[in-house]
């Protein structure tokens, strides 16, 4: 019984694991995530992303997500969303996006 309980704690663990979390924040171009004043500019996140540098999340304490579903995101350049997905491999995996 007690093998049974412990493997179901387990797998319960794992399927949390596996289901979809939430970040708030900026879409912003990877080479201007670090500066706050350029979160929320719009025309400087689609120009830097038009011009080849990656979409990322940054959230309101500074923290920096890659993102792997970056045409999912382009079209909210600058703006501030949230996003549900999962983390795979070191970058969020867009499930949906709202502003």
């Amino acid at each position: 019984m007690k093998k049974l309980m412990a493997v179901a704690a387990l797998a319960g663990a794992l399927s949390v694991g596996a289901m979809a979390a939430q970040w708030k924040g900026y879409i912003i171009d990877q080479a201007c995530a670090g500066k706050k004043e350029m979160w929320g500019n719009v025309a400087c996140a689609q120009g830097c992303i038009r011009r080849g540098s990656p979409a990322v999340l940054v959230t309101a304490d500074g923290t920096i997500y890659k993102i792997s579903d970056q045409k999912k995101v382009i079209p909210h350049a600058g703006q501030k969303v949230t996003i549900a997905g999962k983390m795979e491999n070191g970058a969020i995996k867009v499930e949906s996006i709202r502003q």
